[in-house]
């Protein structure tokens, strides 16, 4: 390689930051260029903790200017709007930007297809949407409401149910503090009798003892037909909610439609088990965008998105100087489920699967990864 080469990342979440990271800690000194439509960080996996306040906006939200500096970064505030047949050209809002290297990350997009979803908040779409949610809340004096999540039936791994199990134990937990409990009904939903089962079987148990403890109805196993202003209505029969928080499931981003890039059949894009694009000379995919060889449990979250950035960062630097491409990443999930007090930590490889009883020191534990996390972006 020479100091010419260009590489491009698209995005600026998990996957394209740690990109960044890990080609720069292997001396890579080429030329990088991202392109998102802002220089920020915004940390969803602390929306979790908004509604109660124990979190505000600008705390979950990293300006990246100064680690584009010490990085050697170029931005680019610009949307992705399509790619050349050969991947040497990527399409934006500000024009088309050239490279010798690709590296996408602009992660996933959310399912709206579901009649009358616009009832429903979505939590992980961004802060706004947890701040609906503690607004929604201080306003209400009593009511039902109603949490839960559904796949992508053509992508198994393309869901993100555990930031909702955090928010419903989070709200049972912030309504007992402030002593309003008693005049809510919480329910949880979900077309799986086994919600959260890429978690595995002892998890499972835990998290449906866990809503019996807390007095959480559950309507499980009947496929969701659709949401209206003032009830979820499901194959199984419906039920009131006053307030309804609901995660899709995922697919690809739309401008991957403007382009040649192969597809899943759940829509997200094709990836071997080295992170890179099937037909696409030095086109690499992480994180949500990707669908990956690999276990059906395999989750969509940051660490997984840092686990394939780092082997996707060698394997670049490796195909520029023309060496063998073997870099890969192993499937692990590691999540804690927080709320707000305690957390259980859940552990799964293809080998193990751990799963720890609630306690303090992982909801300090969460807030402690935080803090390291967001420190790398300072």
């Amino acid at each position: 390689m020479t100091s010419s080469t260009r590489i491009t990342i698209l995005g600026s979440g998990f996957g394209a930051l740690s990109a960044v990271r890990e080609l720069r800690a292997r001396s890579c000194q080429d030329e990088i260029t991202l392109i998102s439509p802002r220089a920020e960080l915004h940390y969803l996996p602390g929306t979790i903790w908004i509604p109660s306040g124990l979190r505000t906006r600008e705390q979950l939200i990293v300006p990246l200017a100064p680690f584009f500096a010490r990085m050697k970064v170029s931005h680019l505030c610009a949307e992705v709007t399509g790619l050349s047949p050969d991947g040497r050209s990527v399409q934006t809002t500000a024009g088309e930007v050239a490279n010798d290297a690709l590296v996408i990350a602009t992660g996933g997009r959310f399912i709206k297809k579901l009649p009358g979803i616009e009832h429903a908040i979505t939590p992980c779409e961004g802060i706004a949407a947890a701040e609906q949610i503690r607004d929604r809340l201080r306003a209400m004096t009593g009511g039902t409401i109603a949490v839960g999540f559904a796949g992508n039936p053509n992508e198994p791994t393309a869901v993100r149910g555990g930031p909702m199990f955090e928010f419903l134990f989070g709200i049972d937990t912030q309504l007992r503090r402030e002593g309003r409990r008693e005049q809510f009904k919480l329910v949880f939903f979900n077309p799986s009798k086994e919600p959260g089962a890429r978690l595995g079987a002892k998890a499972v148990a835990h998290l449906l003892a866990e809503m019996a403890r807390r007095n959480v109805t559950t309507h499980l196993g009947h496929k969701m037909v659709r949401f209206e202003a003032d009830k979820v209505v499901t194959e199984g029969g419906e039920f009131a909610a006053d307030l309804i928080l609901f995660m899709p499931g995922m697919t690809g981003n739309a401008w991957f439609d403007q382009t040649t890039l192969p597809r899943s059949p759940g829509g997200l894009l094709q990836a071997d088990a080295q992170c890179r694009v099937p037909g696409f000379e030095h086109v690499y995919v992480v994180g949500d965008s990707g669908s990956f060889p690999g276990p059906d449990w395999m989750p969509k979250q940051a660490h997984m998105a840092d686990l394939q950035a780092a082997a996707a960062a060698q394997n670049l630097i490796d195909g520029l100087a023309g060496r063998p491409q073997t870099a890969g990443f192993k499937a692990e999930l590691a999540c804690i489920i927080d709320a707000l007090g305690t957390g259980t930590l859940v552990w799964r490889t293809e080998q193990r699967n751990l799963l720890l009883p609630p306690m303090r020191l992982m909801h300090w534990a969460k807030r402690g990864f935080e803090r390291r996390y967001l420190g790398r972006y300072r």
